[in-house]
């Protein structure tokens, strides 16, 4: 029979604390009932008597959701457990988080204090809390640089007093994985009632370790995890929820433990998290960045599209991410880019395959995202392969303060032709100087300049008609280079004309 993780979202109260991501009460519910259909245990909801906002916050949610249990957040102090008791009237099940500081640094520093008068607090504190609900959480502030020692001494006295989880928070990011599971063992091993009390981690990320210090605290017996959607909190955040989620299922063979969380529904929690609190998710985030399940390599997308698990070990549907996204760059391959044209519903023979992968990877290194309209546009530039009249070449030079020139080379039927001529513009000179190779008396009725997609190295495509003799003739082209597409297209339609 695999363990149980339940898992503590403390987004709305830690997550809450960056600067700029602040939420009013109706958007704190609203999320609250998110993190409740996303299956967390607990929500600590706020920190009643800091602010009236945070006091109604935790009553409205206290209202709204139905089977987590909704926790307020207190110092060991009478008057914020009295405010936090009453901020949880309404909740179905009520957790009072009570607790003080137990490092060398709090105990002398901040709170002036000694060892023995900190005990003899978080005992009162709790047994103060435990009159209002039965379940009181207690937080030993900066355990992760407390002597482990003393720290034992804490928990057991807790505990005895009527602590029913007690949360181990390595408060600075200080601890090194090892040693953070290293301080859940000795609890385990020398608190005489550990057994009584469920062991919590509340890691933070200052040295980029939360995850891995949430996961030793897990291996060696901690069975609650004290998380945030997309790692949001105070500095440089906290473990996020869905690293853990994803850890447990993924190497669930290995650890055997499980979590009520529905994974499924972790992108679009994410997302909203992040809109809502106006925090970008970074692109390479484990499990929910744009990049976790985006692959540019030739040899990576190969791979996953011969077999997902080649370098996938998550399934993207898993996590409530349709696909895979494999991406068209200079370092894709012929596999990654066939998949995408037939999904686009392209199937060429090889040959035009190739050449069309040619003229990509040409392209690619011009602009860094190919869009499915760059690659239209590779498609209908390479059906004009058996034009009689082909670009060779096409230099200009043009400026504020300079006439503009521009120099043409054509193929015409295997035969190379030159030409020179000035205009009132580029794309005006590099026209005339093909007008002077070709000698046809062709009028430009209509030229039309669009951009496919957006930024300044993204393919602009240009359709030109042309009259000639009363007969209509259109062209089209697209490249990074607008005047390139001009004549392009301006060729395109010459090699209409028959007769």
């Amino acid at each position: 029979m695999s363990d149980r993780l339940y898992i503590f979202d403390t987004t709305l109260r830690d997550g809450e604390q960056v600067p700029g991501c602040q939420l009013n009460t109706v958007e704190k519910v609203e999320l609250a009932k998110v993190l409740e259909e996303l299956g967390v245990d607990v929500i600590e909801a706020g920190f009643p008597i800091s602010s009236p906002g945070d006091f109604k916050s935790v009553v409205e949610i206290s209202k709204a959701v139905t089977w987590p249990t909704v926790c307020a957040l207190t110092r060991a102090v009478e008057k914020d457990i009295d405010m936090a008791a009453e901020s949880l009237k309404y909740a179905k099940k009520g957790r009072i988080h009570t607790g003080i500081g137990t490092s060398y640094s709090h105990i002398h520093y901040k709170l002036n204090s000694t060892q023995d008068e900190i005990l003899e607090r978080a005992v009162r504190a709790v047994k103060y809390a435990k009159k209002y609900v039965e379940d009181v959480e207690f937080y030993a502030e900066d355990a992760g640089r407390t002597d482990n020692e003393y720290l034992a001494k804490v928990i057991e006295a807790v505990i005895k007093a009527g602590a029913t989880v007690v949360n181990i928070p390595d408060t600075t990011g200080y601890t090194l994985p090892y040693e953070y599971g290293e301080k859940i063992k000795y609890l385990k091993e020398h608190v005489d009632n550990i057994d009584k009390a469920i062991i919590s981690t509340h890691c933070h990320n200052d040295l980029g370790m939360a995850t891995a210090n949430t996961m030793a605290g897990i291996m060696n017996g901690a069975r609650q995890a004290e998380v945030t959607i997309n790692g949001i909190g105070e500095r440089a955040g906290n473990t996020a929820l869905e690293e853990i989620a994803m850890i447990l299922k993924s190497r669930y063979k290995l650890l055997n433990i499980d979590t009520n969380i529905t994974t499924k529904n972790l992108y679009k929690t994410s997302r909203m998290i992040s809109n809502m609190m106006n925090m970008p998710v970074q692109p390479n985030k484990a499990i929910v960045g744009r990049n976790a399940f985006s692959h540019s390599s030739g040899i990576h997308q190969d791979g996953v599209l011969k077999e997902r698990e080649t370098y996938e070990i998550i399934d993207p549907k898993d996590v409530g991410v349709n696909d895979s996204s494999i991406l068209l760059t200079a370092r894709s391959g012929h596999a990654a880019l066939k998949h995408h044209m037939e999904a686009m519903g392209y199937d060429l023979p090889k040959e035009k395959m190739d050449e069309i992968y040619k003229k990509f990877l040409d392209l690619a290194d011009k602009k860094k995202d190919i869009q499915d309209e760059d690659i239209c546009a590779l498609i209908g530039d390479t059906q004009k392969k058996d034009h009689r009249i082909k670009l060779e070449y096409l230099q200009v030079v043009t400026g504020k303060t300079l006439i503009p020139v521009a120099t043409v080379k054509l193929n015409i039927g295997g035969e190379k032709f030159d030409a020179t001529s000035s205009g009132n513009g580029p794309v005006d000179a590099a026209i005339k100087a093909v007008k002077q190779i070709i000698h046809r008396h062709v009028t430009l009725e209509e030229f039309l300049i669009q951009a496919i997609t957006k930024g300044s190295d993204d393919v602009g495509k240009v359709h030109m008609e042309l009259d000639y003799k009363g007969v209509k003739y259109y062209g089209f082209s697209a490249n990074t280079d607008i005047i390139t597409a001009s004549v392009e297209a301006f060729l395109d339609a010459i090699n209409s004309i028959k007769a």
